[in-house]
């Protein structure tokens, strides 16, 4: 309810008092010189006074003009795509001590998750585990505020899309305070909890937890992640170099690029072309595929297919370059022969979890759906979210619906002259595992 409402509900309490102090309008036991009735409202019907009558008029007034009231920003949010925008929080609504009591005066535990969720993009729990995580190194910058309505600022800010100088005048701050400590908590996020969230499953335990679950789902022996990029939209860019920043959608943007388990949860974070570099050339760029060309991951876990080596290996779209470790579709348009259009079916099965939890990354976090933040420091905002997006996933979070974007238009990617060696292996691979996908699915 609205502060303001509240105040002036309180002086009219006062002036009934005045008035008339012999009618409590806040109890149901009538005083010794009022008429004996059962609730406040038969007292008003039965006392000769004026003033009740004059309360209750002017309280319904302020109920009616409090409630329809327009949200002043409200009107201006800018669209977010599957779901609506939580209107920005009311003046004096989020200062430190409403925040603290928020976080105390909760009698529900569902209820005060939900609110949490609502507000913040997480349940109060996850919030409190992040904050624990985070509380050292923000204790360590001598910031004035409190650690815990710092971050709650911050990812209220990545649920729901807003500006720094939107939400300036809502915390009674001002905007550079609001984008420095942004910046500072999703830098955080981004370097000190990256590791301990995003983990490639090198480990026996979790290569086999992963590949068995890929393997359920897709009869595709030793697959470990599904890889793909997306465009994070841009409110700032350099106006000198609209083109490079331009994506395939005609908005400006920089390239995210994720590879992802069956849980969605990623496994590899990338964030390092504009908007108008391909896949396969942010791909090429990726610490990723420097370290899986030149064997640096060791995988705990190698099997054989029809007397070839397999080992893990992730899948993509015809956007990627066909590699040992990455395989990619025969056709785009099911041209191929039985075994391959089978095996085209199942690869885009088991490539549909990354979709998905790219859906979810930009549902939760809505700014990713309008990244109004610096270039400089879009980077680390994106990284955070994809962490804070892991942590969800871990703690099993509700998934809200999928944020969905068209269908991709991408020629398919070419083969460098470095890479061939590779390609060779890579499409003979996937042959063999075509054939022994049709052969032990046709024999059932």
């Amino acid at each position: 309810m609205d502060e303001s409402f509240l105040l002036m509900l309180s002086n009219l309490l006062h002036l009934h008092n005045s008035l008339d102090p012999s009618i409590s309008l806040l109890s149901s036991t009538p005083s010794s010189s009022s008429v004996t009735s059962s609730s406040p409202s038969s007292s008003l019907l039965s006392t000769s006074s004026a003033a009740p009558l004059l309360f209750f008029t002017l309280a319904s007034l302020l109920s009616f003009l409090a409630c329809s009231k327009p949200n002043k920003n409200g009107s201006a949010g800018r669209k977010s795509g599957n779901s609506p925008r939580l209107a920005p929080p009311a003046n004096g609504a989020y200062t430190v001590a409403a925040f603290q009591s928020l976080s105390n005066d909760w009698s529900s535990a569902p209820l005060r998750d939900a609110q949490w969720r609502a507000l913040y993009g997480l349940s109060y729990p996850v919030f409190t585990k992040v904050v624990e995580k985070l509380k050292p190194h923000i204790a360590a910058s001598n910031l004035s505020l409190p650690s815990d309505f710092a971050v709650s600022m911050v990812l209220f800010r990545l649920a729901h899309g807003y500006s720094a100088k939107s939400l300036a005048s809502r915390y009674s701050l001002e905007p550079y305070l609001i984008s420095k400590i942004t910046n500072m908590v999703t830098r955080l996020l981004a370097t000190k909890l990256y590791a301990e969230y995003v983990k490639i499953p090198t480990s026996k335990r979790k290569l086999g937890e992963v590949t068995q679950a890929f393997e359920e789902m897709t009869s595709l022996p030793n697959l470990c992640g599904a890889i793909d990029g997306t465009p994070i939209r841009l409110r700032s860019f350099p106006t000198n170099e609209s083109n490079l920043y331009q994506c395939q959608y005609g908005y400006p943007s920089v390239q995210l690029q994720v590879v992802s388990d069956h849980k969605k949860m990623f496994w590899d974070v990338c964030v390092k072309a504009p908007g108008a570099v391909d896949d396969a050339t942010h791909f090429r760029d990726s610490l990723l595929y420097n370290r899986m060309v030149s064997d640096d991951i060791v995988w705990d876990k190698v099997i054989n297919v029809r007397g070839h080596h397999v080992r893990p290996y992730v899948v993509g779209d015809w956007c990627y370059p066909l590699m040992a470790f990455l395989m990619t579709p025969f056709s785009p348009n099911g041209s191929g022969t039985p075994s391959q259009n089978l095996f085209d079916g199942m690869l885009m099965k088991g490539r549909s979890v990354v979709v998905d939890a790219i859906g979810l990354l930009k549902s939760r976090w809505k700014i990713l759906q309008d990244l109004d933040v610096g270039l400089s420091h879009a980077p680390q905002t994106i990284v955070a979210c994809c962490v804070l997006h892991n942590v969800c996933q871990q703690m099993r979070e509700p998934e809200p619906d999928v944020w969905r974007e068209p269908d991709e238009t991408a020629a398919p990617a070419r083969v460098l002259e470095s890479e061939k060696s590779f390609h060779y292996f890579g499409d003979s691979l996937r042959q063999a595992l075509a054939d022994d996908l049709h052969h032990r699915l046709s024999s059932r």
